[in-house]
């Protein structure tokens, strides 16, 4: 069966052919660090993620860039502002943090939140400040073709002149005339008021950090310019998949589109991008106080039941947060942890937390599992393939049909690997997964002496470790497939 994927360029559902047979390159946006991760930016590094895995499922080799957005008028406003609260309570405010300090912070806990949600790290992840010479050549390309102008004042501003690019406005199907804007040419400089910035003229409100020469005079890069330079250095002129969240197809994928298509590229084959997420219905909003960031949602929940819930809807459709949510998702995740472990211990006498082999390269998902991830990465249909072949691996299980669980077992390990539940938690940071199977092990080498102790008849020596086990708040089970444990 192919793989289909959704167009937002072409607006229509469509077969994947990679550009290069067995191999796949995809570009989605990363964050502009300034400031926490919310739960939107999460959300879409799951679903890219998710689409990574199935694609390395099918069989390709995937490469993966998602930048960083490390200079940027909010990153400076940002710097600036907290330099101006400083100012006001500590004279030693010029020691305070620079923008680039704060990018770098921000950046770090946008790493933390993607590891310990099982988001894994990219094959590149570019930083805008390390590409100012791709940006430039862009720029000059662009210049050269008659698609771009320095500003029409002394700014230093470079603009690109959007009315040269017949073609813009086709990945949301917009009429230039139609678009945001005066009809007038913008009094900073521009021929028409939406034309965008490629280069950033350096103002004395700039610190002297955030500017860079040019050959139109010192500045920084535009928003926009960045990923097209990026994607550039990385996959090429023309690559597979360009992602992002719904809310960056105007302005920033079809400025992106626009830029590099004028500049000679053929750029992205697919455009996808995630919907959003919102608070019982409506756009989440700090200002009436219906948020909930990733941060919140791993007190209230283990990073695996978090990365479930963020990645249950399909991908396109927005996703809705109540206060029940994280609870729902719980007891599907306990539903699948609870025949994983029964499973384990039934067949192969391994305990819960334990390290189980399973060859990924020659895994075997449900034909419906597939079918469902294979048409537009489905995985509402996914999580119910998973759920239906849990249902059997328990029916099996208390018929005694090992050999049926079993390959259930194999099959659920399979799917959970593949949705990414498997690595959340298992980050570099605040790992629960780490964790338990410290636990355990520590446990079941008390369980092992007291297996010796009643095998040696020695019981006083036994009911002293299940006493101590039981007095740390561990309830110890005897069974025929040997002795479990769990926490009061």
């Amino acid at each position: 069966m192919s793989i289909r994927f959704y167009d937002t360029k072409q607006a229509q559902i469509r077969d994947f052919v990679p550009l290069i047979e067995g191999e796949a390159s995809l570009y989605y946006c990363g964050a502009t660090v300034q400031g926490m991760p919310h739960v939107g930016h999460v959300r879409s590094a799951i679903a890219f993620d998710i689409l990574t895995r199935w694609l390395e499922a099918t069989g390709h080799a995937v490469t993966v860039v998602r930048n960083v957005t490390d200079i940027d008028d909010k990153i400076l406003e940002k710097s600036a502002a907290s330099y101006a609260e400083d100012f006001e309570e500590d004279e030693d405010y010029l020691a305070r943090e620079p923008w680039f300090a704060l990018a770098y912070r921000f950046e770090q806990e946008f790493a933390q939140a993607y590891d310990v949600l099982g988001v894994r790290r990219p094959t590149y992840e570019p930083r805008a400040t390390g590409h100012i010479p791709e940006m430039h050549g862009l720029i000059a390309q662009l210049i050269e073709r008659g698609h771009a102008y320095p500003a029409l004042d002394d700014s230093g501003d470079v603009y690109f002149d959007v009315r040269s690019w017949k073609d813009y406005g086709t990945l949301t199907r917009q009429n230039i005339d139609d678009m945001q804007g005066a009809t007038d040419a913008d009094p900073r400089g521009k021929r028409d008021a939406r034309d965008f910035a490629l280069w950033k003229g350096y103002k004395a409100t700039d610190p002297a950090t955030a500017s860079w020469p040019s050959p139109w005079g010192p500045g920084r890069p535009g928003w926009h310019l960045e990923c097209s330079a990026m994607v550039t250095k990385y996959l090429g002129t023309e690559f597979d998949i360009h992602g992002g969240g719904l809310d960056l197809r105007f302005p920033h994928h079809e400025n992106e589109l626009a830029q590099s298509t004028a500049a000679g590229h053929g750029f992205a084959n697919f455009w996808m991008h995630n919907g959003m997420v919102t608070y019982e219905g409506e756009k989440m909003s700090k200002s009436i106080g219906n948020t909930i960031s990733p941060a919140q949602m791993l007190e209230l929940a283990t990073p695996r039941v978090v990365r479930y819930f963020l990645g249950q809807a399909h991908y396109r459709s927005q996703l809705d947060y109540r206060p029940a949510s994280l609870a729902e998702a719980g007891s599907a995740v306990e539903r699948i942890d609870t025949f994983i472990a029964n499973a384990l211990e039934r067949i192969h006498q391994v305990s819960t937390g334990s390290d189980f082999d399973i060859d990924m390269h020659h895994f075997e998902v449900t034909e419906d599992f597939a079918a469902a991830m294979n048409e537009d990465l489905n995985v509402p249909q996914a999580l119910a393939a998973l759920h239906a072949t849990v249902r059997a691996g328990n029916t099996a299980l208390a018929a005694g049909d090992l050999e049926a669980a079993d390959a259930a077992l194999q099959q659920v390990m399979a799917m959970t690997y593949t949705l990414g539940l498997d690595d959340a938690g298992s980050g570099e940071a605040g790992s629960d997964a780490a964790e338990h199977r410290a636990l355990d092990m520590l446990i079941h080498s008390q369980l092992a002496a007291r297996d010796a102790a009643r095998a040696a008849k020695d019981w006083a020596a036994a009911d002293a470790i299940r006493d101590a086990l039981a007095a740390a708040g561990i309830v110890v089970e005897d069974s025929a497939a040997g002795a479990r444990w769990s926490l009061k």
